[in-house]
C-alpha cells in the first residue's frame, strides 16, 4: 500500500476517480459485533470482514485507516497519484447486511457524514447515495433527500441478504432514479450463502473472482427482467471492465434470443432490444480494479468510448504504478481525456 512515486496532476485532463470507498467507523465497529457475534449465517461476509476487520497484516490495516477517513489521509492519497476528485461510495456491502430498521437508520447517518466531508472539500469529493434496499419506498425517500444535498448518483451494493434487484419489489428504487435522473452504481458484494460455496474453499470468493461473477449475474438478472424496457431513461454504472460482461456480448444475445424463442424459462421473457443494446444504451463501464490497457480499449471499442471512465477502487487497490500506466496507454489524448474526465462529469453531473 505504501506509494514511493509522486504523481502530478496532468494539464490535459482531470483524474476523476468513479469508485471510490469509504466506510464510517461506526458501521465498522457494527460488522465487528456482526462478525463476532456468528448470527449473520452469510458466509461471504464472515470471509471478507473476518479478514478485513481481524488481520493485522499490512494491507487490511492500511484499508480500515483509509476507509474510516474522509478528511487529510484520503486528500494526500489522492495528492500522491495525481487524483483531482474522488465519486465517494459506501463500501460493500454497506448498510445492506442488516435487519430493515438498523439498515434504513444507518444509510442516513452515512449520508449525513459523507455530506459533511463534501461540503468540507467540494473540489475534491462527490457523493453517492446509500440506500437500504430492505425498505425500498424509504430509499426512494432517502434517494430524494440526497439529491437535494447534492448528491450525484446511488450506490447498490449489489444482493441483499441473497435478494436481486430484478424482483419487482424493489423497483421503487429504480423509479426513484430515473425520475431524478440518478446513475446507479452496481456495486459487486461476496456471493450469497447458495452461490459462494466452491469459490470459498478454492479462496476464490472475493475481489480475484467471485464479486464479478455475482454482479454480472445481478445485472443480466436486471436486464432479462426487463428493467429497462419499464425504465428506458435508467443509467447504471458496473466496475472491474462490467464484471466481464462486454467480453460476452455475442453469446448473450444468441442465447438469450434463443432461450426466449424457445420458452425454455417461465422468467425469460422478450424484451424490446437485445441484452448488448441495454449494456450499450444504459450501462457505464469503469475500469476500477483493472488498469489494464488491453480491456479497457476492447470495452471502448464493443460499448463506446463515451461509456468508459477511469476508477482506482481505493483504498482496495491504491497504486501509483497503475495511474502511470494508464496515463501511458496508446490512445489519443482527446479520447484519454473521456476515460479520465468527460464521461465522469457526463454521468455525475459535475
Amino acid at each position: 500500500m505504501s506509494e514511493t512515486v509522486k504523481i502530478p496532476l496532468n494539464p490535459k485532463y482531470k483524474r476523476i476517480a468513479t469508485e471510490e470507498a469509504y466506510a464510517p467507523p461506526e458501521m465498522l465497529q457494527m460488522y465487528r459485533k456482526l462478525y463476532e457475534s456468528r448470527t449473520l449465517d452469510d458466509p461471504g461476509f464472515d470471509s471478507l470482514w473476518g479478514f478485513y476487520l481481524m488481520s493485522m497484516a499490512p494491507r487490511p490495516v492500511a484499508i480500515r485507516e483509509k476507509l474510516a477517513d474522509l478528511d487529510l489521509i484520503r486528500i494526500a492519497d489522492m495528492d500522491a497519484t495525481g487524483i483531482d476528485h474522488q465519486i465517494i461510495a459506501l463500501t460493500s456491502p454497506g448498510v445492506q447486511v442488516f435487519d430493515r430498521a438498523t439498515a434504513v437508520a444507518l444509510a442516513q447517518d452515512s449520508n449525513d457524514m459523507l455530506h459533511t466531508a463534501v461540503q468540507k472539500h467540494p473540489t475534491r469529493f462527490t457523493g453517492m447515495i446509500a440506500v437500504a434496499p430492505q425498505a425500498p419506498e424509504l430509499a426512494a425517500q432517502e434517494i430524494q433527500r440526497c439529491v437535494k444535498l447534492g448528491f450525484k448518483g446511488i450506490i447498490i451494493n449489489s444482493h441483499t441478504h441473497g435478494e436481486y434487484l430484478s424482483d419487482k419489489k424493489f423497483w421503487p428504487i429504480f423509479e426513484a432514479a430515473q425520475t431524478l435522473h440518478m446513475p446507479i452504481y452496481l456495486h459487486p458484494n461476496t456471493p450469497p450463502k447458495n452461490m459462494i460455496g466452491p469459490m470459498l474453499e478454492a479462496g476464490l470468493d472475493g475481489a480475484i473472482f467471485g464479486f464479478g461473477v455475482e454482479t454480472g449475474l445481478h445485472l443480466l438478472r436486471i436486464i432479462t427482467a426487463g428493467v429497462f424496457d419499464r425504465f428506458p431513461a435508467l443509467q447504471m454504472v458496473v466496475g472491474h471492465m462490467g464484471e466481464a460482461l462486454p467480453y460476452w456480448m455475442y453469446r448473450l444475445d444468441y442465447m438469450h434470443n434463443a432461450g426466449v424463442r424457445a420458452a425454455r424459462y417461465e422468467s425469460m421473457k422478450p424484451l424490446q432490444k437485445k441484452v448488448s443494446d441495454y449494456l450499450r444504451d444504459n450501462v457505464y463501464f469503469t475500469n476500477s480494479g483493472v488498469a489494464w490497457e488491453p480491456a479497457i480499449k476492447f470495452a471502448q471499442q464493443v460499448i463506446g468510448v463515451d461509456r468508459v471512465m477511469y476508477a482506482m477502487d481505493y483504498p482496495y487497490q491504491y497504486s501509483s504504478q497503475e495511474v502511470i500506466d494508464l496515463d501511458n496507454m496508446d490512445m489519443s489524448d482527446a479520447t484519454k481525456k473521456m476515460f479520465y474526465q468527460s464521461v465522469a462529469e457526463k454521468v455525475f453531473k459535475l
